[in-house]
């Protein structure tokens, strides 16, 4: 069975940061670009970053850029993303996802989705 298991969500102030990690099995992990996507009520369904399997590339899009890293950890089957100076208009419910960075942004479904864990930005 697939699974994309994620953590590391909650409420934090303004300016804070948050660790979000997840955790793969079920499948080949090296074979698999891993990446997180947001969505927020009443906003479009946005990716925010992406990683390839070796760990070589990322992508981010300009709204997380700078704030927001990846990292991947290939022993562990786990993928992490760091957030800092996070912003209200982060809130939203982060889904982790099996999807090749190639393709990240054209609006494709992912092979692989997380149950998400939500992430609350306070002002």
């Amino acid at each position: 069975e697939v699974q994309l298991v994620e953590s590391g969500g909650g409420l934090v102030q303004a300016g804070g940061s948050l660790r979000l990690s997840c955790a793969a099995s079920g499948f080949i992990f090296d074979d698999y670009d891993i990446g997180w996507f947001r969505q927020a009520p009443g906003r479009e369904r946005e990716g925010v970053s992406c990683i390839s399997s070796g760990g070589g590339r990322t992508y981010y899009p300009d709204s997380v850029k700078g704030r927001f890293t990846i990292s991947i950890d290939n022993a562990k089957n786990t993928v992490y993303l760091q957030m800092n100076s996070l912003k209200a208009e982060d809130t939203a419910v982060y889904y982790c996802v099996a999807k090749p960075l190639a393709y990240y942004t054209d609006g494709s479904k992912p092979d692989y989705w997380g149950q998400g864990t939500q992430v609350t930005v306070s002002s």
